[in-house]
């Protein structure tokens, strides 16, 4: 299976291909730079693995939350692509996607949390949690944005790392949330080398993506409350 992926979702911009099972990627933060960087990023990717666009079998994007500007840059490219090239695309949580990187960076064990937090602006953060199963994060609670003041974790894991910009105010969280945490970590982003991953992922447990005109990017802005998902 052959993938491409992009994020514009955070001050970060990148690209990657998944190829078989090998991955390669750029990367480059450039808060202001997406729209420049991202095409280039792609046509480089493609040419140094010997590809064209019609050689992708999916697409996968960070489809947020994140940026409202960065959001609408790589939803409208894979859109484009994925009408041009008919075929299936796969939205990715952003949170998720830093789930998964800091579940490699920081070394994660099998049923540790992550409570990704990015800054929302606003005064408020973007909020997700995470079980680290089978080497992947698992969504535990939906998705959701609030003030700092408001952040809680939901029940589940014993183990617990804070990871995302939305942890530079972990001194607004009530100071249980920020205790709870074996180690916190506030410079990562989302990446496409782990967009592409989980997409994969995903594709090979069955899930068929979506259309062009279904790949739309969730900003969260309307979503108040953190409910547990079904069975926790």
């Amino acid at each position: 299976m052959t993938l491409l992926a992009l994020d514009t979702s955070s001050e970060g911009c990148s690209a990657a291909l998944w190829n078989n099972g090998q991955l390669s990627e750029r990367f480059e933060l450039a808060p202001r730079g997406h729209t420049r960087l991202l095409m280039p990023m792609i046509r480089q990717l493609l040419a140094d693995a010997g590809l064209v666009p019609a050689d992708l079998d999916a697409l996968a994007f960070a489809r947020g939350p994140g940026s409202f500007t960065g959001l609408r840059i790589a939803t409208g490219v894979i859109q484009g692509l994925a009408y041009g090239l008919e075929v299936p695309v796969v939205p990715v949580s952003s949170l998720a996607a830093v789930a998964a990187d800091a579940g490699e960076q920081l070394s994660l064990a099998e049923g540790d949390g992550v409570a990704v937090a990015f800054d929302a602006r606003m005064d408020e953060v973007y909020l997700g949690g995470f079980e680290i199963r089978d080497g992947f994060p698992v969504a535990i609670a939906e998705e959701r944005v609030c003030a700092p003041e408001q952040v809680a974790l939901p029940d589940g894991p014993q183990r617990w790392y804070g990871v995302g910009s939305g942890w530079q105010y972990r001194e607004r969280m009530p100071e249980t949330v920020p205790a709870a945490m074996a180690r916190i970590d506030d410079r990562l982003v989302p990446r496409a080398g782990w967009v592409a991953r989980l997409a994969a992922q995903s594709l090979a447990c069955g899930e068929p993506g979506v259309a062009a005109n279904d790949a739309q990017p969730v900003y969260l802005r309307n979503t108040v409350a953190w409910k547990k998902l079904p069975g926790r």
